[in-house]
């Protein structure tokens, strides 16, 4: 396998991608001239997953990486869950952030985890894999770095929040990069 294509069109999830696969091109679906959107119509993150998978792959012919993941709070009973990216009614990583935030006001429980569910899906072959990473919801911003809630992630794995945590930080213990290192060590297998 020479190329892959990831089912997203978020570049902070695609450069995240192909910052953890050596050695194989990392396409974006819209690098291709695609334009379209991908209905998420699923109740899980699997769901979703596999439905842009399919879609994608129906589209290109290419094999395909997708993932659905997203923050579940506790004291929020899991929200926004699979509705992350768009939790607020402007679907902006700010207006996201600001609507958690003020969810969690009056809440002493801070604690969230990030959770990802990927798949691979080459017209034959599903492989599913999970990965989670754990922390806690800050009361306020901190950094500019990565993308979606982490200014407000800070990580129990990096002892700091990943909105303050270089991308190779991250991508250490992201939930993103543990569910992908399983993929790719059953793709290869």
């Amino acid at each position: 396998m020479d190329r892959i294509v990831v089912a997203s069109a978020n570049a902070g999830k695609i450069r995240e991608i192909a910052s953890l696969i050596k050695g194989v091109e990392v396409l974006g679906y819209k690098d291709l001239g695609l334009d379209f959107d991908v209905e998420e119509t699923g109740n899980t993150f699997f769901e979703n997953a596999l439905i842009k998978a399919r879609a994608v792959y129906n589209k290109t012919g290419i094999p395909v990486l997708s993932d659905d993941s997203g923050l579940e709070v506790f004291a929020l009973n899991g929200a926004p869950g699979i509705y992350s990216a768009r939790y607020s009614a402007e679907h902006t990583d700010d207006a996201n952030i600001k609507k958690l935030l003020e969810e969690l006001r009056d809440k002493d429980n801070r604690e969230a985890r990030f959770s990802c569910c990927m798949v691979y899906y080459d017209g034959k072959r599903i492989i599913t894999e999970t990965g989670t990473t754990e922390g806690e919801i800050l009361k306020e911003k901190q950094g500019n770095g990565g993308f979606g809630y982490d200014p407000v992630f800070y990580s129990y794995d990096l002892k700091k929040c990943f909105g303050v945590s270089t991308p190779e930080e991250k991508n250490s213990v992201s939930h993103r990069s543990r569910a992908l290192a399983k993929i790719i060590k059953r793709v290869t297998e």
